[in-house]
């Protein structure tokens, strides 16, 4: 069994909350120079040009790529030989969060009380933490903070397995048309189908953190990447969604097995600022 400190967990997410917010990946950045050179609207090029530029200058100037800077969103990977001593691993996190956002000058979302007071909590606590037991004796984190304005518009279905494949494609589309300008695109979408009305939420979230460009190493989910993603840009929203050919820079799918009487579906929308970092202690 192997120890990790409270402590060494608190200033680890606490580094990667901020470098998630101030350094786009560089498969992002990688995407949207790409998606210049393939953007044939004029005012469309520009927008990229400013993204870039903003990518740029958030990373040399240690600020904020966006003024949102999201939900604390965190995946944990939690080897099975890892026991976490001096406090618990969600406190551990939430007091990361609380570090990052606060000496970090990071702009605090969260409220409690979602429906009357909305008081906000003041240092962006409590996090959103979803957790996988794997084998191994390492703790993986992944900060991927979210955003409401493409959030918002992501969104569930629960189709009827004669729906198929085309009620899929039917619901992904509308989902991304409905998005629009709204969700800030040049867009990445996750894609979640199958397991249940809960879990295909978590794989579409799950799906963003992939590469931007990686295929599936599922055949039937690489296939269907490939035919929304091309189907997406055809939508027109461009970038910012005043017009162009590159709505979108990525489709990506997860599946997962289901009941014989269900096809759930999710969509989640990621705006250009797809932020994400990961530690491994």
């Amino acid at each position: 069994m192997r120890e990790v400190h409270y402590e060494q967990i608190v200033e680890a997410v606490k580094e990667i909350a901020i470098k998630a917010n101030y350094e786009l990946p560089e498969d992002v950045e990688l995407a949207y120079q790409s998606a210049l050179k393939r953007e044939e609207s004029e005012l469309g090029r520009e927008v990229l040009q400013q993204i870039l530029l903003n990518i740029k200058s958030a990373r040399e100037e240690g600020m904020a790529y966006c003024q949102d800077t999201g939900v604390a969103v965190v995946f944990v990977d939690m080897g099975q030989e890892v026991h976490v001593v001096g406090g618990s691993l969600e406190d551990a996190i939430n007091e990361g969060v609380r570090r990052a956002y606060t000496e970090g000058y990071l702009r605090a979302s969260m409220v409690y009380d979602p429906v009357f007071e909305r008081k906000n909590t003041r240092d962006n606590t409590p996090a959103v933490v979803h957790y996988r037991l794997v084998p191994g004796d390492r703790l993986k984190l992944v900060f991927a903070p979210k955003g409401a304005g493409s959030e918002n518009t992501s969104r569930l279905t629960m189709l009827k397995p004669a729906d198929g494949w085309e009620g899929v494609r039917r619901f992904v589309l509308e989902t991304v048309k409905l998005a629009g300008p709204n969700a800030c695109p040049p867009f990445t979408v996750g894609v979640g189908i199958g397991g249940t009305f809960e879990y295909c939420a978590l794989l579409a979230k799950r799906a963003l953190l992939r590469p931007v460009g990686e295929r599936s190493s599922d055949p039937v989910a690489r296939r269907i990447e490939e035919e929304l993603i091309e189907e997406v840009n055809k939508i027109g929203w461009g970038p910012m969604g005043f017009g162009g050919t590159v709505t979108a820079v990525d489709v990506k799918v997860e599946l997962y097995p289901c009941h014989i009487a269900s096809l759930p579906v999710a969509v989640n929308i990621q705006c250009h600022a797809s932020r994400h970092a990961e530690v491994e202690l």
